[in-house]
């Protein structure tokens, strides 16, 4: 189909058209995800097909779409976004990108028909959680081809699985780990595109869900707190810092505080948010001193103790 027809498509109500096969039409569609244009992905692509799973086009076909959608993730897995010798932009992430925010809209689909079996949406997360840790090119916008946003789409991914049904305590701790293991990774990219609000909401979703204790959750707090720690050896600092990763850890952690502290609200079109995020997290109190633990610790010269910290003589504790 030509981009004209699938303009037609978006602009005349998105209805399915009627005399094209709907394997061939997804397979195009899918493809069109991964392209560099931004016209034909953001414009066309994932509108449509978002528009399609919303209306149940797919549900007796949610689990083999979530299975090839899945694929998509380790194209050109490996690759950070350095021009090839030729000085060609490499815009594999297009589709690894892309494919993670379809899965998210896939796993949404399912989190409210509930139509596909537990061990096909523990396995879009094994390959999920996979993806996120070893993706490398953490470029938010691209010039000429747009918004690459891996760090945050996987985000969105995490947030749509962190609501399944299938997802249970032991795989709500591995989505917290590997929070973790995004956050804290080394890399040159420095977050200014809302990766660490995305990615705070994650958790967000996760906490709702008030399934792990907050004795578990605290340690992971703290294993963040130490990436904000500069590395010394007899009192001198190592190597410049902070360096850009405990920027990001820096930015992430008051994303979360904030959002703690505010509280946040699920997606309208999602039916069981409104429930999901009917009331605050269970512990939310112990969670939001224990997070500024670890902001404070970041800079403790700077903020006054809480009742959580070690108190100087001749002061009193204060929130």
């Amino acid at each position: 189909m030509t981009e004209s027809t699938w303009l037609s498509v978006r602009t005349t109500g998105m209805d399915v058209p009627a005399d094209r096969p709907l394997d061939a039409m997804t397979a195009e569609l899918v493809q069109m995800l991964g392209d560099p244009s931004p016209r034909l992905r953001e414009e066309l692509a994932y509108p449509i097909l978002t528009a399609w799973l919303q209306r149940g086009v797919y549900d007796d076909l949610l689990s083999g779409l979530g299975d090839g959608i899945v694929s998509g993730l380790g194209y050109g897995l490996g690759r950070d976004g350095t021009p090839d010798e030729d000085g060609a932009e490499d815009s594999s992430v297009i589709r690894r990108s892309y494919s993670a925010l379809m899965l998210a809209e896939i796993v949404g689909r399912d989190n409210d028909v509930h139509l596909v079996q537990a061990a096909s949406v523990l396995a879009w997360g094994d390959a999920a959680t996979s993806w996120y840790v070893r993706e490398l090119d953490h470029r938010g916008w691209i010039p000429e081809i747009g918004w690459a946003h891996a760090i945050a789409h996987g985000a969105d991914l995490l947030a749509a699985l962190a609501r399944s049904r299938h997802f249970g305590a032991l795989e709500l701790t591995v989505l917290l780990d590997v929070v973790a293991d995004r956050v804290l990774a080394p890399t040159a990219y420095a977050w200014r595109h809302g990766e660490d609000d995305r990615l705070a909401f994650a958790v967000m979703t996760l906490l709702h869900r008030n399934a792990l204790d907050t004795s578990l959750v605290e340690p992971w707090l703290a294993r963040l707190g130490a990436g904000l720690q500069p590395p010394r050896t007899r009192g001198h600092l190592d190597a410049e810092w902070p360096t850009t990763e405990a920027r990001n850890t820096s930015a992430f952690l008051r994303a979360l505080h904030l959002q703690l502290a505010l509280g946040v609200q699920g997606r309208s079109d999602l039916r069981g948010d409104a429930d999901l995020f009917a009331e605050q997290p269970a512990g939310r109190a112990d969670l939001l001193l224990a997070v500024l633990d670890q902001i404070r610790s970041e800079s403790p010269w700077l903020y006054r103790p809480t009742s959580r910290t070690p108190v100087p003589p001749g002061r009193s504790a204060t929130l």
